[in-house]
């Protein structure tokens, strides 16, 4: 009798290959740049996601000298330091950002409305 190549099934994971993806040096951080609705018609911007390495109080500073509006950095435990803006600025910021080479265009998500 001939002998038969027995193959045995092993646990097949489908999500190893983004695993394996999401940890590697190519994923992608993205920034994120969320509305809040305060009360009224008042908003507030939000940008989460900047680099460690960029000074967020430079970035507030120019931020809010460019759009003319007030703003603050928060420390968040969960999501480090976010960028609050006042009134709805997403377009302008994610110009800003993209403009001045802190981010590129790819990386940059606009949340709300």
């Amino acid at each position: 009798m001939s002998v038969l190549d027995v193959q045995i099934p092993t646990a097949f994971d489908p999500f190893a290959d983004a695993n394996a993806e999401d940890s590697g040096a190519g994923a992608k951080e993205y920034v994120h740049i969320r509305i809040q609705q305060r009360n009224g018609r008042k908003s507030l911007t939000t940008v989460q996601g900047l680099k460690k390495e960029f000074s967020y109080n430079k970035i507030l500073k120019d931020l809010k000298k460019e759009f003319c509006c007030n703003g603050t950095v928060v420390q968040d435990p969960e999501l480090g330091q976010v960028i609050q803006l006042q009134g709805d600025q997403r377009k302008n910021v994610s110009t800003f950002l993209v403009q001045a080479g802190i981010v590129k265009k790819d990386n940059i998500k606009i949340h709300g409305f």
